[in-house]
């Protein structure tokens, strides 16, 4: 049974726990209850900090949960677990009927109870350190094992590729290698180096691009990867092989006679060759460690919240602060949250039953940065204000722009960052995705259906960033350097197809070009030339250093049954995919929309466009919910939001299955979370504010949200009389 726990009983549970105390005013989000046993770990419930991912659960009496530390990129670019953790008592305490299982949100750990039996499990925010806390009312014989799937060597299959960079051009012996792993009295260590030759090898020759290759980031060489674990009064009895959901393990066996209290600490880092070392020593005691954590997460809710008594709406709402609380666990993260499951993910037979495979295992790669993906991860932080978290992502950007540009110039001979979609967290195209290359053909482009010529998703971490007052700068390293490369490459181009770079206004022309992955081989895309005109903007004169006269073309237009619509793009040779090209200028690049020129437009655009309205859904990474809210739609909106919001299968509600890409499915939560926040609350063009404007007027609802300016939203509607706190 799952039930969310009041407020009040929410509040005294966590002065209970952490003895924390706090304003009456202070916003305490639900806990979130279990009080029954897990079948499997796709039954877990989430916990984290800092970078590093729990999933937690309580399976026929034991105690389980995996880590996952983001950064933990093997030879080929897998994204690996550290491993499994048991936790199993001889008496069984947690199979009685006062069993309990609860994430409290405002300290950001899960509480396991039964049988005299209390856990407490949290991530230190500040440090890669997991903690563990004991306490029993009798002396209990307890077992804590550490599980490894990785014992030995193994070989990546052709049908469990896609965990990697390679897919499906894995090689003869692509391999997950062994982890080191020792065992001595209450200490445990295990590590995994990475070996010199690893894909990004593979890719750079693959890319033809071994003249440059000296040059060039590879955070994947080398890589250390380990993990300690100290647990006071337990000592290490042996190792035991067992096998669990489809997968053989080795466990490392520590055994505590008489249990009465035990706090186990493990620590995760990742580090190239040449990093500085991470101290293994936490810099203050636990007990400090961890009142700061709690805090850290009582201060995250107070950032922003949305609240309601409406109970069609309850259920958005609380979905929102469950994704958003899966976003602060990698608040502080090297290595962005991924799309395709986060820290999150779980043995994935129990996604689909034909992929039999080890926890390591995801679709679409560990290390490849899907941006069309990764983006709806990132931008709702932007309103809930959580830029200080868009590091992870916006910084991932920086570090791979020399390659960019060094690719650049390397094929073309002129200047820009040409970031690519199903890029490689070196900033080099995924090599399977990079397509064969003829003797005779381009070999900087992608030679593939879908994303061919797609160069332009780069500038919405670029224009995300140079919103935010604390990415500001990094945002205009970015945005420069992605404007000068379609200045430069398409005149660059149009001289090499014909005697003029620009067309006869004096206009930049984009050509060929791809309106997302959808409209290929395209003449001036609306998504292409909406990204410019919006980055460009948000540069402010900056921009004129990058594209001095050069102007760039207008929306593209078209009309379809005598109403006027924004076009996909002037011209294109084939439709690939079911990304709604034409309505990018609405949002992202927010060109069209309440408040701003050509709202008509955009309605037809939506709402009378066949392509348009055949491409409406709320699955995975769509987006129509977005500009829904974004055109006022009211109804729309909401119907789709709360498609998006409904509640996972795998028990905890955030956990949404794979959609177009993997289960948890992040880009699923993170549109979510923008349609949401766009139903409470939009700007003009001049910074005006538009409260509730898609938001239906009966249901009574505050929220406090932060808008352009680093200015701080509160507002509230009541029986359809909406009131706004002064400005913070």
């Amino acid at each position: 049974m799952n039930k969310t726990i009041p407020f009040t009983c929410s509040l005294l549970l966590a002065l209970m726990f952490c003895g924390s105390t706090f304003a009456a005013s202070d916003y305490v989000p639900a806990d979130y209850v279990w009080t029954t046993q897990s079948h499997n770990s796709s039954e877990s419930m989430p916990c984290g900090g800092h970078d590093i991912g729990l999933n937690v659960w309580v399976e026929q009496g034991d105690l389980l949960f995996y880590a996952c530390q983001s950064g933990w990129f093997d030879e080929n670019n897998t994204l690996l677990k550290a491993g499994r953790w048991r936790l199993h008592f001889d008496d069984a305490p947690f199979d009685g009927s006062d069993f309990c299982q609860r994430l409290c949100l405002d300290d950001g750990a899960v509480y396991v109870s039964g049988g005299g039996v209390k856990v407490r499990l949290w991530v230190d925010v500040f440090e890669p350190v997991v903690s563990v806390a004991l306490t029993t009312q009798h002396t209990e014989r307890a077992t804590l094992s550490y599980e490894s799937w990785r014992y030995r060597d193994r070989q990546v299959t052709k049908a469990e590729c896609q965990q990697c960079s390679y897919k499906w051009i894995i090689t003869n012996d692509c391999t997950t290698f062994a982890d080191s792993i020792r065992a001595n009295g209450s200490q445990l260590t295990f590590s995994h180096r990475n070996r010199p030759q690893t894909v990004f090898d593979f890719t750079v020759s693959y890319e033809q691009l071994d003249a440059i290759k000296d040059s060039l980031y590879n955070p994947i060489g080398g890589l250390l990867m380990e993990g300690t674990m100290e647990a006071p009064g337990f000592r290490f009895t042996g190792t035991t092989d067992g096998t669990y959901a489809s997968t053989d393990y080795r466990a490392w066996n520590f055994h505590n006679e008489r249990l009465r209290r035990s706090t186990i600490s493990i620590r995760l880092t990742n580090n190239r060759p040449g990093d500085k070392a991470i101290d293994a020593a936490p810099s203050k005691g636990a007990a400090k460690r961890e009142a700061a954590s709690a805090r850290w997460w009582h201060d995250f809710w107070q950032r922003s919240w949305i609240k309601t008594d409406n109970a069609e709406a309850a259920p958005m709402v609380r979905n929102y602060e469950l994704m958003r609380y899966m976003l602060g666990c990698n608040a502080y993260g090297q290595w962005p949250t991924k799309f395709n499951g986060g820290l999150f993910t779980f043995d994935p037979v129990y996604v689909d039953p034909k992929m039999p495979f080890t926890p390591d295992f995801r679709r679409w790669g560990g290390g490849t940065m899907t941006a069309q993906n990764q983006r709806l991860i990132y931008w709702p932080m932007l309103k809930s204000g959580d830029d200080d978290m868009m590091s992870a992502q916006i910084d991932t950007y920086v570090r791979m722009l020399p390659n960019a540009v060094a690719r650049t110039r390397h094929y073309w001979g002129h200047g820009g960052a040409s970031f690519t979609e199903q890029m490689e967290n070196f900033g080099l195209p995924n090599p399977a995705e990079y397509g064969k290359h003829p003797a005779g053909s381009n070999p900087g482009v992608e030679r593939n259906e879908w994303l061919e010529y797609l160069w332009d998703t780069a500038l919405e971490f670029a224009q995300m960033a140079l919103l935010s007052s604390e990415q500001h700068e990094k945002g205009a390293l970015l945005a420069d350097e992605c404007l000068r490369f379609f200045n430069e490459h398409y005149q660059w181009q149009a001289r090499k197809l014909g005697a003029k770079a620009l067309n006869e206004q004096g206009q930049l022309v984009i050509f060929p070009g791809s309106g997302c992955e959808t409209h290929k081989m395209a003449y001036n895309p609306a998504s292409t030339i909406a990204a410019l005109r919006a980055v460009s903007a948000t540069r402010g004169g900056a921009a004129d250093e990058i594209i001095p006269p050069i102007v760039i073309p207008d929306i593209p237009l078209c009309v379809i049954n005598g109403d006027s619509c924004i076009a996909p793009a002037v011209a294109w040779m084939r439709v690939q995919n079911e990304e709604t090209t034409q309505l990018y200028p609405v949002w992202p690049w927010r060109l069209y929309g309440l408040g701003r020129p050509g709202l008509q437009v955009a309605l037809n655009t939506y709402l009378k466009d066949p392509h348009a309205i055949k491409m409406h859904r709320s699955k995975g990474w769509k987006q129509d919910n977005i500009w829904a809210a974004c055109l006022g739609l009211t109804d729309e909106a909401l119907r789709l939001t709360r498609e998006k919001f409904e509640d996972g299968p795998y028990r905890f509600p955030a956990f949404w299955p794979s959609g177009y890409d993997w289960a948890p499915d992040h880009n699923r939560g993170g549109s979510a979370m923008i349609g949401l926040q766009e139903m409470l609350l939009q700007e003009t063009p001049d910074g005006e504010l538009l409260l509730f404007p898609a938001w239906p007027r009966e249901w009574d609802a505050s929220f406090r949200l932060h808008a352009s300016g680093d200015r701080i939203v509160e507002a509230s509607i009541k029986n359809g009389v909406v009131s706004q706190k002064p400005l913070q």
